[in-house]
């Protein structure tokens, strides 16, 4: 790695603006996730009876869960729109447009009919708007994540990319207290309320994403006409082995988050080991532990670099995977919130702490938006049907079933993480470190 290479990241202190635009990115962030997350939270606690008959409630949850994953489908589909038009035209665009597809997406699915009302339309209707979330995700994360990279400083990557990621699970936390506020209402308000409730946060997040400044690094890309004629096909040719390996790492967070969280969920209330508000309370526990621990763990990173974490906290969830069924299972409230608290907080949190400024060194400049969309998203499609999949795995084996399959997916991010290059080991820290310095006697030299 050498100088000229890390000046792809942007400038060496960062732009005057890398804290509003990483504030800006992570409040978005905030909004897409309690749309798209709430989503999964709704499957597992109502729509399994709503959108569909009601007869057989096993079979009401997995066609829920098979809704859910249709939008995980979508969302290498917005991964390449909105990676492509990030390479192409810019980060700032496909954000705006995002969350306003995202926001008026989650809005509709409040206002939509139910199965006792219009019977089998009630589920198209669902699936189609899933979709469109779906899409809106996707194309979300790459440039929300990219501005806040490209705008911050060298040695400071990772704590403002785990701005970004942190919003994460305060849109969770928002969409469960939202859920755990709402469970009180009468019949349908229950589940429609926190998704009509959204539109205010969208409006909320289009002010603030308006106002930041668009990527230092592509405006670089394009005075030097280096703009890529077709991002997603240079990024396949060139960097597909890159692509594989961030569809690796990210499995184990957001295919594990799957099982841990969005399934765990369901796997409580059915087997009577909590009551639901019992169950929201416990996850947001987790999620409000985890703003801060995203945060901190993506700091992390800044100092020790973005591998080493990620093997240890992969080593720890393969071993977590049968504990955590272990302490769910004896319905001890303390215990079901410290299997929150550590699914969610290490196993979960960490990982995507990492991420976010790892997947963007591992990509060049012009091609960035795409090869990091791609390998964040392809993934999704994993995670997407993972609840479907756990459901029948517990069928077949209890819960052992899920158990494994989650160390499975936590061994799957350490191979992945072991066959991946160090992208802020002790040489780019030392580099950074002297252009910073040489940076700052050139400013002295020009005011004296």
């Amino acid at each position: 790695m050498s100088t000229e290479a890390l000046a792809m990241r942007g400038p060496v202190r960062g732009t005057p603006e890398a804290k509003r635009v990483a504030v800006g990115s992570g409040v978005g962030a905030v909004i897409e996730t309690y749309d798209f997350i709430g989503y999964g939270t709704a499957a597992a606690l109502y729509f399994g009876t709503v959108f569909y008959p009601s007869d057989d409630p096993l079979v009401g949850t997995l066609l829920s869960f098979a809704t859910l994953g249709v939008g995980f489908l979508a969302r290498p589909l917005g991964g390449v729109i909105g990676g492509h038009l990030g390479d192409k035209i810019g980060r700032k665009p496909v954000l705006v447009a995002s969350l306003i597809a995202m926001g008026l997406a989650t809005f509709v699915i409040g206002l939509l009919p139910t199965y006792a009302q219009v019977g089998i339309i009630a589920p198209i209707l669902l699936v189609t708007v899933r979709i469109i979330q779906g899409v809106a995700f996707g194309a979300e994360w790459g440039g929300a994540i990219l501005m806040s990279y490209e705008h911050a400083p060298w040695k400071r990557k990772g704590a403002y990319t785990g701005i970004v990621q942190a919003g994460f699970p305060v849109g969770l936390l928002l969409a469960n207290l939202t859920f755990l506020v709402s469970v009180h209402l009468p019949g349908d308000w229950a589940w429609r309320v926190p998704f009509l409730a959204s539109i205010v946060l969208v409006a909320v997040g289009l002010i603030i994403r308006a106002k930041v400044p668009e990527s230092p690094v592509f405006e670089d890309v394009k005075t030097q006409g280096i703009i890529v004629k077709s991002p997603i096909v240079e990024v396949i040719k060139t960097d597909w082995r890159n692509i594989l390996r961030g569809i690796g790492l990210r499995v184990a967070e957001t295919a594990g988050y799957a099982v841990s969280v969005t399934y765990m969920i369901s796997y409580i209330n059915t087997n009577g080991l909590a009551e639901p508000s019992q169950t929201l309370t416990a996850l947001c526990i987790g999620a409000g532990i985890g703003v801060v621990g995203t945060w901190a763990w993506a700091n992390l990173t800044d100092r020790i670099g973005r591998r080493p974490l990620y093997i240890g906290v992969t080593i720890f969830a393969v071993l977590f995977a049968v504990p955590m069924f272990l302490l769910v299972n004896t319905g001890v409230f303390i215990l079901i919130v410290l299997t929150m608290v550590l699914a969610y907080s290490v196993c979960q949190n960490a990982l995507a702490g990492a991420q976010g400024a790892w997947f963007p060194e591992l990509f060049q400049a012009k091609t960035r938006s795409s090869g990091a969309s791609l390998a964040y998203q392809i993934s999704a499609m994993v995670s997407g049907f993972t609840p479907f999949i756990t459901t029948l795995l517990f069928v077949a084996l209890g819960w052992l079933g899920p158990a494994l399959l989650f160390a499975l997916y936590a061994a799957i991010g350490l191979t992945a993480a072991l066959l991946t290059r160090e992208t802020w080991g002790p040489r780019e820290r030392s580099l950074a470190a002297e252009a910073e310095a040489a940076d700052g006697e050139d400013r002295l030299a020009r005011v004296s």
